[in-house]
């Protein structure tokens, strides 16, 4: 199922990230994890591609044993910065022919910037949204946003040009960063909607579970954290199970607020915890019920 025809129905959709093992050493876990999470039944789930590509072999392969084997729908991340062209190219004919519908857009991290991008590679992701529309029209497209803006933008209006030119380009949907004050999300929506951006926003929530989260996740980031959750942080952060219950319902809560606030679709970062995955599900049962 094409996810821009999901977010039609009227109903709330709860979707959740997985990400690709980066050792063949890890594989075992990662399918396990998959497995666990495609149980619980979300609405889809994407699968990254991994910082420069480096783990992009499994991505096609988990996002269709997502769809084939768990019938959980599914979305295959692609960047493209530090790919050559005709790499990108068999990566969109290869989504096609594992049955792939949806897929979602990425520049990705530049590893050097050095020496990336070449001339002969892509810049940015509009410029990879254009190409896989030329090469498979009947794709579903998807993009990031980011409502604290984006850490390379000269300023926030400079950085929703660049988002309105990726839906210009193609983008049925958008999937924010994280952020953890939902005030930051609601504004930020309104200038999407005021630059005349009206494709569904799905809004991207990451559990912080453990103290050392909290640190990297604002560095790879850059988003704010509110006072009340860096006191979660330091009440519990040393004591782990309590920790994670408070970073489960802190995520819980904020969906809930999104909610009631009618924002009815969300994108949880999972970072393969099933535990986690469920423990939100849980604290959402009526909420989410389908």
């Amino acid at each position: 199922m094409k996810i821009t025809e999901l977010l039609k129905e009227d109903k709330v959709t709860l979707s959740m990230e997985v990400f690709p093992p980066k050792k063949a050493t890890a594989v075992e876990s990662v399918n396990e994890a998959v497995k666990k999470i495609a149980a619980l039944e979300p609405d889809f789930i994407s699968v990254t591609y991994g910082a420069g590509g480096g783990t992009s072999e499994h991505t096609i392969n988990i996002a269709k044993d997502i769809k084939d084997a768990y019938s959980v729908n599914s979305m295959a991340h692609l960047t493209c910065v530090s790919s050559t062209r005709e790499t990108v190219k068999k990566q969109i004919l290869d989504m096609k022919k594992a049955g792939i519908e949806n897929v979602l857009a990425l520049r990705g991290d530049i590893p050097d910037k050095t020496k990336f991008p070449l001339p002969e590679q892509f810049h940015y992701a509009a410029e990879l949204v254009y190409e896989i529309k030329n090469i498979a029209p009947d794709m579903c497209i998807g993009g990031a946003c980011y409502p604290e803006g984006h850490p390379e933008a000269i300023n926030k209006a400079e950085d929703i040009k660049h988002i309105k030119e990726k839906v210009d380009a193609g983008c049925g949907f958008l999937t924010t960063q994280m952020f953890f004050d939902n005030s930051i999300f609601y504004n930020y929506l309104y200038r999407l909607r005021e630059a005349g951006i009206m494709v569904p926003v799905i809004a991207g929530i990451m559990p912080i579970t453990k103290k050392s989260q909290m640190a990297r996740s604002i560095q790879l980031s850059g988003c704010c954290v509110p006072a009340k959750f860096k006191s979660i942080v330091d009440w519990f952060g040393d004591e782990p199970l309590k920790m994670q219950q408070a970073g489960i319902l802190y995520a819980a809560g904020q969906i809930i607020d999104l909610v009631a606030n009618g924002i009815n679709h969300i994108h949880i970062y999972t970072m393969n915890n099933s535990k986690v995955a469920a423990g939100i599900m849980n604290s959402l049962s009526e909420i989410i019920k389908k």
